[in-house]
């Protein structure tokens, strides 16, 4: 199996880092945008796309407002994906960093669901 290199995607977002946080790392949050239904217990997340079983995930880290941090439980552990919310210092605005590992060949197509799924945090928190 091919090593998985990080990749990482900045979208500028008109939300405050409160609201913005309580949608990555709350389960009900996360079942706005990115799954049909997530679930939590003991720091392990439960995410469930259509009829497939649920993928779960480890919080590995986090801190309120700043970012979030979490491993699949079926992937190797040094690897995660993150959510980081910045404020850029020019301009004031509130930049979300997606963090995250994948194949090579497969970043541009990860990406790009990443970017979709975005719109759609977007969609729901009115940005």
């Amino acid at each position: 199996m091919a090593k998985k290199q990080l990749y990482t995607l900045e979208f500028p977002v008109r939300s405050s880092p409160n609201i913005l946080y309580s949608f990555l790392a709350t389960p009900a949050g996360l079942q706005e945008w990115f799954a049909d239904e997530v679930d939590q217990r003991d720091g392990v997340y439960s995410f469930s796309w259509g009829s497939g079983a649920p993928e779960k995930a480890k919080l590995v880290d986090s801190e309120e407002n700043v970012f979030v941090r979490f491993s699949w439980l079926n992937e190797d552990p040094k690897e995660y994906f993150e959510f980081r919310i910045e404020k850029a210092e020019v301009s004031n605005q509130t930049i979300l960093t997606i963090s995250a590992f994948a194949e090579k060949n497969d970043v541009k197509d990860e990406s790009r669901v990443w970017e979709y799924q975005i719109k759609e945090l977007f969609h729901r928190i009115g940005s």
